[in-house]
């Protein structure tokens, strides 16, 4: 029986063989990762993945799906966690002993900046992550500082991974087609991102691209004085889409600076 996509799921169901092959070429799995999907729909990807890893867990929210994945495979070969990958606890997932835990997915695009967010948590336990995002937020993502895209989610992002856009894939690929191109992202954690308290760094950017046509000086009133935004290594003078994750940084470290290692 045919499955129809849900709206409120944002399902759109990755179809197109050769697009599938190239993104398994690009995440390059081994028999020994520990592989998680993220919503593996009708497991297109889960398919080609499971050829070569021996076992995977996947992340799924609706239950139809759910009970066709449990017909299809064996649970000695697929672990189904049923739920909301925005509330799942994804360092519950075993990993083997030297090794770290493998994200991918086709996200559903209403929920993909706050799941990004979620799994910011565990980035240390990471190797890498290969998503199928609407391209426009994979520009916004690795965007580099100076762009008109880079912004929040820039900055945020590439504080803790090094981020690529890989190739553009197009609507046609998909069953039903969204209305958007998409586009597969690399995110590899960072080993050693710049120390800083995360929720503080958060509040600086937020405030800085508020208003982000204003000169930073401006945007960040209130918050920082011009000496400090100086003391930081930043212009005064520049729009905020101009200053780099490391001068974001050293913002959130002159506003709540972290005890010395």
């Amino acid at each position: 029986m045919k499955h129809v996509a849900r709206k409120r799921f944002g399902q759109n169901f990755l179809h197109d063989k050769y697009v599938l092959s190239s993104i398994t070429e690009a995440i390059a799995p081994e028999p020994d990762d520990a592989m998680v999907e993220i919503g593996p729909g009708l497991g297109a990807m889960t398919e080609q993945l499971m050829r070569t890893v021996k076992m995977m867990h996947v992340v799924e929210l609706d239950r139809d799906l759910v009970a066709r994945l449990e017909k299809t495979y064996s649970a000695a070969k697929l672990t189904i966690h049923a739920g909301d990958a925005l509330k799942f606890d994804f360092s519950t997932i075993p990993v083997p002993a030297g090794k770290k835990l493998r994200v991918v997915g086709n996200l559903p695009y209403n929920i993909s900046s706050p799941l990004l967010f979620h799994l910011a948590d565990i980035a240390p336990q990471v190797q890498d992550q290969h998503f199928m995002l609407q391209k426009e937020v994979v520009e916004r993502m690795a965007a580099p500082p100076g762009s008109k895209t880079f912004g929040r989610l820039s900055v945020m992002l590439q504080w803790r991974y090094d981020i690529k856009l890989l190739f553009v894939v197009p609507p046609e690929a998909f069953d039903p087609p969204p209305k958007v191109e998409s586009a597969i992202v690399r995110m590899i954690p960072l080993a050693q991102p710049l120390r800083c308290d995360g929720a503080t760094l958060e509040a600086v950017v937020a405030k800085a691209f508020s208003q982000r046509r204003k000169v930073i000086r401006n945007c960040l009133a209130g918050m920082f004085s011009e000496a400090q935004i100086i003391e930081a290594g930043i212009d005064p003078t520049m729009r905020p889409e101009t200053v780099g994750v490391e001068q974001y940084v050293a913002l959130a470290n002159l506003l709540k600076p972290l005890p010395p290692i």
